[in-house]
């Protein structure tokens, strides 16, 4: 996608020429275990998931907007306020992921214009994150899709994504904390060098909208996967992507993982910690090509075998923070106390109280970061 002497780059009525860059866009393969220096140590970003606005969103990219619950007492929701309040200042959370449906922000209207009554909505809870000082993730919650259909490939096409992402991007551009999630969870994707194009616009519409610094999360295909993000091809098909200069500065990957016998965030009980399959090779193919990657969705149930397993996958991210900048918990929010991932605090008068994963080991306040991996 990118020429040595310079490409000519073009989104909608825009085109802008990339800085000529020396840099190869293949990745590299390293045979020798690469070590973290003894810098690492400490995850740089720590969060948890504010559910409530991706409600009725299903995996084909079907978001019923009225099924939409913003997480926010004034529209009748959870205290999601006083819940952010609460985890950065007792737990020492610094950021929170916000998802959202393309079709809530739009009304269902296929496109990037954003409706002005939805969109006042969902930056309410943004502004609301940025109120407690923590890092606030702008997540689209589609899938990769639109209505069942794939972005850029039978479905909306690159540019009407991009001009959501442009409209939004535009709206936080002053934001420092504000970072991007291009997608939530792509799965399969028939082609991931398309996908890679997808996301490539979706970054130049961000930048080019005047958000040229905030962090932007690249997310691949097979829902992310933290383990099959190498072997599926998203690594070196977005590992392409490039800001308007032709940099990678913050183009971070946006990996998932958790820890129950199907990967799928569906079980209470867990039954691996990750390393081995997901989290060590995926290290060594960051370390390898300077990349880093954020894990935006991880957790597990309130359960002991999943305190034993999170607390040991985040002792090990910890110990890798030169390529993993940190992991957001699924999920908090407009969860019932009763949902089996469920990270939400329960509140008696001004006190609250956490669930048994959150003060084990989600909470950097517990330690888990200078834990033990095994």
């Amino acid at each position: 996608m990118f020429i040595a002497l310079g490409l000519l780059l073009s989104i909608g009525a825009f085109a802008v020429c990339a800085s000529p860059t020396t840099e190869s866009t293949s990745p590299k393969t390293c045979t020798k275990t690469l070590n973290p220096p003894r810098s690492a140590g400490k995850l740089s970003h720590v969060g948890v998931n504010i559910a409530g606005f991706d409600f009725g969103c299903g995996v084909d990219g079907t978001c019923t907007t009225a099924g939409a619950w913003p997480p926010l007492l004034e529209f009748y929701g959870h205290d999601g306020l006083g819940q952010m309040q609460h985890f950065a200042k007792n737990d020492g959370f610094n950021t929170f992921r916000l998802p959202v449906g393309w079709q809530f922000l739009t009304n269902d209207v296929l496109g990037g214009t954003l409706n002005s009554t939805n969109f006042a909505k969902y930056d309410a809870l943004v502004q609301a994150c940025l109120s407690t000082g923590a890092t606030c993730i702008i997540d689209i919650h589609n899938y990769a899709r639109f209505n069942g259909l794939i972005i850029g490939q039978g479905g909306p096409s690159n540019s009407q994504f991009a001009h959501l992402w442009g409209s939004i991007a535009s709206h936080y551009r002053r934001e420092p904390k504000v970072v991007f999630g291009v997608m939530n969870e792509p799965h399969d994707v028939p082609d991931i060098n398309l996908w890679a194009q997808t996301v490539q616009e979706v970054v130049l519409a961000i930048r080019l909208a005047g958000a040229t610094h905030q962090m932007i999360l690249l997310p691949g295909n097979n829902w992310t996967s933290a383990a099959t993000f190498v072997s599926s091809g998203s690594a070196e098909a977005l590992h392409k992507v490039r800001n308007l200069d032709g940099s990678k500065t913050n183009l971070i990957f946006d990996v998932h993982k958790y820890l129950d016998v199907d990967n799928s965030g569906t079980h209470s009980d867990c039954v691996t910690n990750n390393i081995a399959e997901a989290w060590a090779p995926l290290a060594q193919w960051l370390r390898c090509n300077g990349r880093q990657a954020f894990n935006t969705e991880t957790g597990g149930g309130n359960t002991d075998s999943c305190v034993t397993f999170l607390c040991q996958q985040i002792a090990f991210q910890a110990q890798n923070s030169d390529v993993f900048v940190g992991y957001v918990g699924w999920s908090a929010g407009n969860f019932d106390t009763t949902y089996v991932l469920s990270e939400v605090p329960t509140q008696n008068g001004t006190t609250w109280s956490d669930t048994l994963l959150m003060k084990s080991c989600l909470a950097p306040v517990s330690g888990s970061q200078k834990g033990s991996t095994s």
